[in-house]
């Protein structure tokens, strides 16, 4: 039996699966899918839930089920690409004929001082809850700093206004205007929206120490009762342990077919890959269709394709909140009520392709 193992339960590998199972799969395979819980966790809601405005059960979809599939859960200590093994920090080895590397980011920290210690997360479900009771135990008018204003960073401020009426909000953004890669008139509705709810848009701002209930913007210093990292992610460690050829920001090196370029057998999904794109969920599915087509291909013997598909992505949806929103989708842009129905409207539909 060929042993197909899936690190990680994320977008790509959830998509794997999609389109593997409960038909498409051969005889001759079984699926092994390792990741710390028991479920999919939709990263791209875990703003609210850090905020409380969605509860635990909103951000979690079940993992199919398949007699040929395998569910392991527990934390992976190292990928060994010369033994085709994947070590578990329990001491477990999980051997593999196919690998695709699905293992999501971390926050970067850019080595600010303090960043690490004294700031909240919302990168994994385990972390996105403990920012939520921290969140949820301030008292009235305390401050919460947010570092980073990419689409993580306004939708956690936007929604924890929502949330937390009495807090003060300071969302630090090192560039002159938010979104400042993206026309204009997107940035400045998402500014209005803000200046309207009293949440303060720290412009070209930058972050050079964390201490507790102290940020150092320049050579300023801001009292804050809490504060949450949204600004800058990496590969997580067994990943950069891995010491292969990567980009600026870390990820890995990956051919026309998302393939380790030494290691045909091993693919490389999402926020892990090296792609001309920004991570998202939206790439990480793209480039798990063309997994799975390759995949089948070489299960079958057949000769890949002298070059795959360009991967063109739609845009983004944003949310203000639970009622105004924000998009950018084929060069247009989108704002207010019909951009967030849009983006409930994924997600609707993204749970129901998913079980």
């Amino acid at each position: 039996m060929r042993k197909l193992v899936l690190l990680g339960g994320g977008y790509g590998n959830m998509r794997v699966l999609l389109r593997l199972l409960p038909s498409s799969l051969p005889q001759d395979v079984e699926i092994t899918l390792i990741d710390r819980t028991p479920f999919h966790s939709m990263k791209t809601e875990f703003y609210a839930l850090a905020a409380g405005t969605e509860s635990d059960q909103d951000v979690r979809v079940d993992f199919p089920e398949h007699e040929r599939l395998k569910i392991v859960n527990g934390e992976i200590l190292e990928i060994g690409l010369e033994e085709q093994c994947v070590f578990m920090e329990n001491g477990q080895r999980i051997e593999y004929d196919d690998l695709v590397i699905g293992l999501g980011c971390e926050d970067k920290y850019h080595s600010v001082p303090g960043a690490d210690q004294y700031t909240f997360s919302i990168q994994t479900i385990g972390k996105s809850r403990q920012t939520y009771q921290a969140l949820l135990g301030l008292p009235a008018n305390a401050v919460v700093g947010i570092v980073g204003a990419g689409l993580s960073g306004i939708e956690l401020a936007s929604e924890l206004r929502e949330s937390r009426e009495d807090l003060q909000i300071k969302l630090f953004d090192r560039s002159p205007r938010i979104l400042r890669d993206f026309p204009e008139r997107l940035s400045n509705f998402v500014k209005k929206w803000f200046d309207n709810h009293n949440v303060d848009v720290v412009s070209n701002s930058n972050i050079t120490k964390v201490e507790p209930k102290l940020l150092y913007n320049h050579e300023d210093t801001i009292p804050v009762d809490a504060v949450v990292w949204t600004a800058g992610i990496q590969p997580v460690k067994p990943v950069r342990d891995l010491g292969l050829e990567s980009d600026s920001i870390g990820r890995v090196v990956i051919n026309q077919y998302h393939q380790l370029p030494s290691y045909e057998n091993v693919y490389v999904v999402g926020d892990c890959a090296a792609l001309p794109m920004a991570p998202s969920a939206q790439l990480a599915e793209e480039q798990a269709e063309q997994i799975v087509k390759v995949l089948k291909m070489r299960w079958k013997g057949e000769e890949l394709p002298e070059t795959m598909p360009e991967i063109k992505l739609k845009g983004f949806l944003g949310s203000l909140g639970k009622k105004q929103g924000f998009a950018y989708l084929a060069d247009r842009t989108v704002t207010g009520r019909i951009a967030r129905l849009m983006k409930s409207g994924v997600l609707w539909m993204y749970k129901w392709h998913n079980g």
